[in-house]
């Protein structure tokens, strides 16, 4: 892209590109784990139309559903020592241009504790509970103390009944302000999710944040699926967005309720061998729910 630096603070688009793969979510990033990231040409008529330009040229990548942020404006984030405007943006893509490898970096390997499929992450008792609770113990009296406790109890919840997948952001930042993390610049180890540089981290915390509150109530997760798969990989998928296992009847029975999906009438070889049923996306149930949602309770 082209710079629209203008006269007063320079502009960037930065994109949160995910795809899943083998029930891992992937972020597609650059050679030093930065997200990638480019100024906003003023040729194109909207930020998405220029997000998109920007991958097909730089990485012959089509994004599917794309979604704007936030706007990410702090006073201590520069570029070359100019304050600098980042929108970031969160994009889906279900074929990769390239396969997922070294461009691809897993997002639990940022976040290691957000990853709850196979119990509550060892980090979580081992490392990051009792670092908050230090960095609690050493504010300077009792209200804020009460405070933080407070802060971490939400976050970080003894009780696994009440952890809320939501708030990456919320953990990220606390965990940022505890100085427990490389990018509060204080010396932290990559022991507590490995890094990324300048507030690309905090981005991708935004976008996580919002996928997973949005998969709940709009079908975002087909966008990263092929199109004819099987309801366990429909199920993989979101557990792994999630970062939460499922009850499989329970997810099933949403799934036909909400009619998303239809069978294709083709069968795959399932994990044992048997023979499993494939599925289609109901792209009319956007249509439908759409009409739906324009109906007001006229008088006549």
């Amino acid at each position: 892209m082209t710079s629209t630096e203008s006269r007063g603070t320079p502009i960037e688009l930065n994109a949160v590109i995910v795809a899943v793969e083998n029930c891992t979510p992937y972020l597609l990033t650059t050679d030093d784990l930065a997200l990638p990231s480019g100024p906003f040409e003023s040729g194109h008529r909207t930020l998405e139309q220029g997000l998109r330009a920007w991958a097909r040229l730089k990485g012959a990548q089509t994004l599917g559903y794309v979604e704007q942020l936030y706007t990410f404006a702090d006073r201590d984030r520069t570029t070359a020592g100019t304050r600098s405007v980042s929108i970031g943006y969160l994009a889906l893509v279900h074929d990769p241009a390239q396969p997922l490898g070294h461009d691809w970096s897993p997002w639990y390997r940022h976040f290691p504790w957000e990853d709850h499929r196979d119990g509550t992450p060892a980090i979580i008792a081992a490392q990051i509970l009792p670092a908050l609770e230090a960095w609690k113990n050493a504010a300077p009296d009792a209200p804020t103390r009460e405070i933080q406790a407070e802060r971490i109890g939400i976050a970080f919840p003894r009780d696994p009944r009440q952890w809320n997948e939501e708030l990456v952001l919320q953990r990220y930042e606390l965990l940022w302000q505890a100085e427990l993390v490389a990018e509060a610049g204080t010396g932290a180890r990559d022991s507590f999710g490995l890094a990324m540089p300048f507030d690309h981290r905090r981005i991708v915390a935004t976008a996580m944040a919002r996928l997973r509150a949005k998969i709940k109530y709009r079908p975002v997760v087909f966008e990263l699926l092929p199109r004819e798969f099987t309801l366990l990989h429909l199920q993989n998928t979101v557990e792994a967005l999630a970062g939460l296992r499922l009850h499989k009847q329970n997810f099933r029975r949403l799934v036909e309720q909400q009619g998303l999906v239809e069978e294709t009438g083709a069968t795959t070889r399932g994990a044992s061998g048997r023979p499993a049923k494939l599925f289609s996306f109901r792209r009319k149930v956007l249509q439908e729910r759409a009409m739906a949602g324009t109906k007001l309770p006229r008088t006549g």
